[in-house]
């Protein structure tokens, strides 16, 4: 039986952290480009930033960033090894918990493997400002309970129908089922700044006529042909051509995110992060 107290525990000694979800409701919005550039750009802010690759049945984190991973989740799962064992280090000293790729038990956790993995996370010993989250696409169980167990929620949308139908989507789901009803959005891929209001509007028309939940425009991505040169290269675009229009964005999104108050009540530890999936 799973002492999930005594690890709860364990998080008290540790420091505030904030926790942050990345997401979007559907794949191809660039979630995981976001979630990487905006970590190590705080990582070249000086802040300890971890990772973590919550798809954890199409995992692609390493892959973006051209790393090499020996041991991942699942063995931690299986009882091989522990959480820290398992991070490795990505560009501007971020840290980066791999998950598996082209495994459907990673998607179908038993209740018993999902309490494993939250209790590797409250034995973490490595220390860290800034958690984030890039969760999978949809709006999986193992979606909405990351992403209601963070701090902030930024959704990643796009102009196209059916990126702001399914942003809307998983915004409905949190905001009735989940007690979620603040969201931060990022407009990506984007021709221009005014753009990127006209996309937030039409989000906005939506959610304020359905829903009961307050968003707030935080970044306008511009689209930038070196990102796809950067991906090429297996590296992000912050780093490839730092100078380059979606890398300002980035940063600039960067330093909001550092900005972002650290509630404090639990809400504002990681124990709130851990105490939220044990929830689910």
């Amino acid at each position: 039986m799973i002492d999930q107290a005594s690890g709860l525990r364990k998080m008290q000694n540790l420091q505030q952290v904030k926790v942050v979800a990345v997401s979007g409701g559907k794949g191809g919005v660039g979630k995981t480009n976001t979630s990487l550039n905006t970590a190590i750009a705080l990582g070249q802010q000086g802040k300890r930033v971890l990772v973590l690759d919550a798809d954890l049945g199409l995992a692609n984190v390493d892959v973006m960033l051209g790393l090499r991973v020996k041991r991942n989740l699942s063995h931690v799962l299986s009882g091989e090894c522990e959480l820290d064992d398992i991070i490795i280090e990505g560009p501007a000293g971020i840290k980066i918990i791999p998950a598996t790729s082209g495994s459907q038990s990673m998607v179908d956790l038993t209740p018993s493997e999902h309490a494993g993995l939250i209790r590797a996370f409250s034995e973490m010993r490595t220390q860290f400002d800034v958690l984030i989250v890039d969760t999978a696409a949809g709006i999986s169980d193992m979606v909405l309970s990351f992403t209601r167990a963070a701090q902030d929620v930024m959704l990643v949308v796009c102009d196209e129908p059916t990126s702001i139908t399914d942003c809307y989507a998983l915004m409905k789901l949190l905001s009735r089922d989940h007690g979620v009803f603040k969201f931060k959005v990022v407009a990506n891929m984007v021709r221009s700044p005014r753009e990127g209001q006209q996309l937030f509007a039409k989000l906005t028309k939506v959610t304020d006529r359905f829903l009961d939940v307050a968003i707030e425009l935080v970044a306008v991505i511009p689209f930038d042909e070196n990102v796809r040169k950067s991906v090429r290269k297996q590296k992000v675009i912050v780093e490839a051509y730092p100078q380059s229009p979606a890398s300002l964005a980035y940063i600039d999104l960067a330093t909001k995110v550092s900005q972002w108050p650290i509630p404090k009540q639990a809400s504002g530890h990681l124990e709130f992060f851990i105490e939220q999936l044990l929830a689910n």
